[in-house]
C-alpha cells in the first residue's frame, strides 16, 4: 500500500476549515504536534501535523487565527486522534487550543497492551510492525522558526504518514488478544485525568525528602508549592528557573524569616532574590501564624525493611503474570500502587487496593494481590 508522506502546507483559516469538515466524517485520524518550550512553562505550538490516509497535512499556529473548527474537531466523539505518547501533545492542544482531544487511542499504550514493549518510541514501533525505518534527525529543530527547512517539512510529516496504518495493526492485534478495551479505558483515564482542574495543594507531597519534615513545616512547605506553582504559571517560566524543590524545603525546615539566611539557600536564582524575596519571608511567616489543626500530616517515610517481604511477594508474583501474558508488568501496576497496598496494611490493618487497580485491572491482578497481602506470613520476620 502506497502511503502518503509528501508534506501540504495549510496557512489559511479556510483551508483549515474545510479540512475539518471533511475530517469530522472519518473514523480516525493521525496527529501529533511539534513545540518548543526550552524557555517557558507551557508548550509553545510549533506545528500541527494530521494524517488522515490521504494525505499529511502540516497547519500552522503562527498563521492559523480561527481555531474553532480544530477545537470543534478535537472534542468530536465519533473521530478517534490516533497520537503516539501523548502526555505532551495534550499540553500543547490545553495551551493552544483550550481543550483535551476525545477519543484518543496512545499507540505507546496499545503497544504495550499488544506485547511490543513498555514505553516504546514511535520510530521503533514502525520499524516493528511495518518495516520502514523514520528519521529521527529534526528532534530538537526550531519549529517557530519560519519558513520551516525542507528536513523539517519531511520529517513532521513522517510523523503521522505511517499512523493511521499502524493504529489499524495494533487494533488487530488488541482484538486478537481481547485487550483492546483495556486501551480505550486507560486512553480515557489519560483524558480524564487531564481534563482535571489544576490543584497544588498537594504538590508539597511530591517534594524530596518532605517526609523529614515536621508537621509546621511542612505548612511553610505547602504554601511555598503553591506559590511557586502559581507564579510559573503566571509569570509562563519553569518552575526551577523561579525556585527549586531542594531550596524551598530547605526554606521550610529551617522556618527562614531573614533576608540574610534566604540569601545564603541554595539554588535560589539571584533573580528570584531580588524580586520575590519579600513575598517568600511574608509566605513563611503566615504559615507559621496557622493553627495547629490546619497543619498537614507528617507524610509516610520509606517503607521499613520489614515490609520487604510483602513488596517482593507482590513484584514477584506481577512479574511472572506479566511474563506469561505476554505483557509489561509497568503497564499493570504503578510503584506507588505497591505502596499503597502495603501501606494500607500498615495503617489499618487491612489491606486495600488503589483506584486504579479496581478497574478491569482488578480481576486481572488486584485480586490476587489483595490474597497474597491478607496471606502473607508474619511481616515482622525480616530478610
Amino acid at each position: 500500500m502506497l502511503i502518503p508522506s509528501e508534506p501540504i502546507w495549510i496557512d489559511q483559516d479556510d483551508q483549515l476549515q474545510e479540512l475539518c469538515s471533511r475530517w469530522r466524517a472519518q473514523a480516525a485520524i493521525a496527529v501529533d504536534t511539534e513545540f518548543m518550550r526550552s524557555e517557558t512553562f507551557y508548550p509553545i505550538a510549533g506545528l500541527l501535523q494530521i494524517g488522515d490516509g490521504k494525505g499529511c497535512y502540516l497547519i500552522d499556529p503562527l498563521a492559523i487565527r480561527n481555531l474553532e473548527p480544530l477545537r470543534e474537531l478535537m472534542l468530536d466523539e465519533s473521530v478517534t486522534k490516533v497520537l503516539h505518547s501523548c502526555s505532551e501533545d495534550i499540553e500543547v492542544f490545553q495551551r493552544w487550543l483550550g481543550v483535551v482531544p476525545a477519543p484518543l487511542f496512545d499507540t505507546q499504550i496499545a503497544a504495550a497492551f499488544a506485547g511490543l514493549g513498555f514505553s516504546l518510541g514511535y520510530s521503533s514501533l514502525v520499524k516493528q510492525l511495518l518495516e520502514i525505518e523514520i528519521p529521527k534527525d529534526e528532534t530538537r529543530s526550531d519549529w517557530l522558526q519560519r519558513p520551516l527547512s525542507v528536513s523539517q517539512l519531511k520529517y513532521a510529516a513522517l510523523d503521522v504518514a505511517h499512523m493511521l496504518i499502524v493504529y489499524g495493526k495494533l487494533l488487530q492485534l488488541l482484538k486478537a488478544g481481547g485487550r483492546l478495551e483495556w486501551v480505550k479505558s486507560d486512553c480515557a483515564d489519560v483524558v480524564g485525568n487531564a481534563r482535571k482542574l489544576d490543584d497544588f495543594s498537594d504538590a508539597y507531597q511530591k517534594v524530596g525528602f518532605a517526609w523529614k519534615l515536621r508537621p509546621q513545616e511542612l505548612a511553610i512547605l505547602r504554601r511555598l508549592c503553591i506559590w511557586r506553582e502559581t507564579e510559573a504559571r503566571a509569570r509562563d517560566i519553569p518552575r526551577n528557573r523561579l525556585v527549586k524543590e531542594s531550596a524551598l524545603w530547605e526554606i521550610a525546615r529551617k522556618k527562614i524569616q531573614d533576608v540574610s539566611l534566604l540569601s545564603k539557600v541554595p539554588d535560589i536564582p539571584s533573580r528570584t532574590l531580588k524580586n520575590d524575596a519579600e513575598t517568600i519571608l511574608q509566605i513563611v511567616h503566615d504559615a507559621l501564624l496557622l493553627d495547629e489543626s490546619a497543619w498537614p500530616a507528617r507524610l509516610d517515610p520509606p517503607l521499613a525493611q520489614s515490609e520487604g517481604p510483602l513488596m517482593k511477594s507482590l513484584k514477584n508474583w506481577v512479574r511472572e503474570f506479566a511474563e506469561q501474558a505476554n505483557l509489561p508488568a509497568e503497564i499493570l501496576i504503578r510503584k506507588k500502587d505497591y505502596e499503597f497496598i502495603v501501606r494500607s496494611g500498615m495503617k489499618t490493618g487491612e489491606y486495600q487496593l488503589p483506584a486504579r487497580l479496581l478497574g478491569w485491572r482488578f480481576a486481572l491482578i488486584g485480586e490476587h494481590l489483595l490474597h497474597i497481602a491478607q496471606t502473607q506470613p508474619d511481616k515482622s520476620e525480616v530478610i
